[in-house]
């Protein structure tokens, strides 16, 4: 089970959380298994996005799907502000 952990400012969550729900379609056909929003208890305006998926290579391929494609383009991340920071992790071998 691999982790993409996502997290940026944005402007505006309602105008975040719909542009977010409308690549649901796109997050399940690239392999998301489960999804979690969160935000910073004193900062409404950022929030953190873990997409888990089977593999790491499928993370990867996401990942670069939304830098790629989604990201750059303003009409397709309205109220996203500045530069997304996007990491892919695996569950630690302990």
């Amino acid at each position: 089970m691999a982790t993409l952990r996502i997290e940026h400012s944005i402007t505006d969550f309602d105008t975040w959380n719909d542009a977010f729900g409308r690549f649901a379609e796109r997050r399940k056909d690239g392999g998301v298994l489960a999804e979690k929003i969160m935000q910073p208890i004193d900062d409404p305006h950022y929030v953190f996005i873990d997409l888990e998926f089977a593999t790491v290579e499928a993370a990867q391929r996401f990942q670069q799907f939304l830098e790629t494609q989604v990201w750059p383009d303003p009409a397709k991340s309205p109220a996203l502000e500045g530069s997304p920071r996007a990491r892919v992790a695996d569950i630690a071998p302990v």
